[in-house]
């Protein structure tokens, strides 16, 4: 037995890449061995938490800033089913589908682009304009979420063995390891009073040929966005709806 485990270790080079890639721009292109430069020609990079959370970074903060900021009366953040709600997918367009329609079970979800800006705006004016235009709709809380992809490869030695070349493209000659970790902020659109929190984090590994890896990393992150987005969803219930 612990000669065919140390042999099938022995299967297993070193050599091993690693990727990180938005949820967004999560697209396949394959660079050697780190695989995939996302290819989403609508991806302009992600929002900063700065920006969306109207802190400015470049203000000398002082002592009394502080004391002041902590003791500001502060309201436990809640939700309730049904509330409006704006949702926000850093770096996309629209937020994803599945998150969407997960949220608008509970919620009256409207979408807004989490497009960053490219002016010259302060991370202050940012914020302010984004409460804003929630509060032109009526809607009380802002809820923003980021997401990135994580992922290793290790290449097999299987992929050497064959007869006949093509056939070995057939053969699974590479291992991924793919994780999907989410940061959601919810926003009070009054007093811009925030939280912010990570749901769980999911992995999943696959075994792939070179012709069908690119199908094989779409199906690996298909699979972990839906298991995400579905926690992200409950642990917002939990966490907010009273």
């Amino acid at each position: 037995m612990k000669r065919n485990l140390l042999a099938g270790f022995m299967m297993i080079l070193v050599a091993s890449g690693c990727a990180t890639r938005s949820i967004f721009n999560s697209g396949y292109r394959e660079d050697g061995y780190r695989g995939y430069r996302g290819g989403n020609s609508l991806y302009r990079g992600e929002l900063s938490e700065f920006a969306v959370l109207g802190i400015d970074a470049g203000r000398e903060i002082s002592e009394q800033d502080i004391i002041a900021a902590s003791s500001e009366k502060k309201e436990r953040l809640t939700l309730r089913k049904g509330d409006p709600l704006l949702l926000i997918q850093s770096g996309a367009i629209i937020p994803d589908q599945e998150m969407s329609d997960g949220m608008s079970k509970c919620f009256s979800v409207s979408v807004f682009t989490g497009v960053p800006e490219v002016d010259k705006k302060t991370n202050l004016s940012y914020s302010k304009s984004l409460r804003y235009a929630a509060a032109k709709a009526g809607i009380e809380k802002i809820l923003v979420y980021w997401g990135v992809l994580e992922s290793g490869t290790r290449n097999l030695v299987t992929k050497t063995i064959s007869w006949v070349p093509i056939v070995g493209w057939a053969v699974p000659d590479q291992a991924q390891q793919v994780r999907i970790r989410l940061k959601v902020s919810l926003i009070d659109v009054r007093t811009g009073q925030w939280e912010m929190f990570l749901p769980k984090v999911y992995e999943d590994t696959a075994f792939s040929p070179i012709l069908g890896r690119e199908q094989s990393d779409q199906e690996q992150v298909a699979l972990l966005k839906g298991k995400a987005y579905q926690t992200a969803v409950e642990s917002i219930l939990t966490r907010y709806v009273r």
